[in-house]
């Protein structure tokens, strides 16, 4: 009978596991409480909504920590990760970046047609809000060959750093691993800093005009992408530290990186739609 339960096939079928109800059910907790907060409901007088939202936050983000806790350890300790298995995670990661890019199709989508077609006759409200030319009239966009020049900079070069600790890792250089970590991560709070300091000044706002809900949808949403790999690369050097990754097997950090390529290209389609050519149809006005 102890037979029964030897492995001897190269696929990995996990054990039952807690995380995906208790995800559900957090995620669900957390959307009602949205709801709540952004409708100002009350529930016997008081407003429940943040804390409710608050509740299903912290479930949403337990699930996940104890989640990847169990996958770690499944990787590191029991050696579930053979190379088909790796295989297959790299085809899910894959298709986890794909659906990424259609999220920023879509506000590529929204951007390119609000500009492109900003006097529009069949849409009688565009050229209300426009003014029929874009940048709408009023709006001061701004200088790309300043501060976002050089965040552009600064996501390139941690591109450079990160696929070098991913090299160092490759050559088992574990001290190159964690210095090109490093660097990356502090280059990644580096742009997030700018972003917010560039939100701080400018001389748009979010709400009542078109411009300013494609710019900071796009923008933000790239930004909130940057603050999650940066996370996601600060939690890959906290494992250097604790001496994970192999050479032959290191699918955590490898998708970190990936994700961080993503990340750097979709913020040049940006830098050279919504800075360069936004301002530049500005000028032209």
């Amino acid at each position: 009978m102890a037979g029964a339960h030897t492995k001897n096939h190269d696929y990995h079928l996990v054990d039952p596991s807690p995380w995906p109800i208790i995800g559900a059910a957090s995620a669900t907790i957390m959307a009602i409480g949205a709801v709540m907060w952004m409708k100002a409901m009350t529930l016997g007088g008081m407003k429940l909504g943040p804390l409710v939202f608050g509740v299903g936050m912290l479930g949403v983000l337990y699930t996940m920590l104890m989640w990847w806790i169990d996958v770690t350890r499944e990787a590191e300790h029991e050696g579930h990760h053979t190379r088909v298995v790796q295989i297959h995670h790299r085809y899910g990661m894959l298709m986890f970046i794909a659906s990424e890019v259609m999220f920023f199709v879509a506000w590529f989508w929204a951007y390119f047609d609000a500009s492109l077609y900003a006097g529009e006759a069949i849409n009688y409200t565009r050229q209300e809000f426009t003014g029929g030319v874009w940048p709408p009239k009023g709006i001061t966009t701004f200088d790309p060959w300043h501060l976002p020049l050089l965040n552009t900079l600064i996501l390139l070069t941690s591109g450079t750093t990160v696929t070098w600790a991913h090299h160092a890792l490759i050559h088992g250089d574990r001290d190159g691993l964690k210095q090109g970590l490093w660097l990356t991560v502090i280059l990644g709070i580096l742009f997030t800093a700018c972003q917010i300091y560039e939100y701080g000044h400018a001389a748009f706002a979010f709400s009542g005009h078109i411009y300013g809900a494609t710019f900071f949808m796009a923008t933000g949403f790239h930004g909130f992408h940057v603050f999650i790999g940066t996370v996601f690369l600060a939690i890959c050097l906290y494992r250097a530290y604790l001496g994970h990754f192999k050479p032959e097997q290191h699918l955590g950090f490898e998708f970190a990186a990936w994700y961080w390529h993503f990340v750097d290209v979709v913020w040049l389609f940006l830098f050279a739609a919504i800075y360069v050519w936004g301002a530049g149809a500005a000028a032209a006005h």
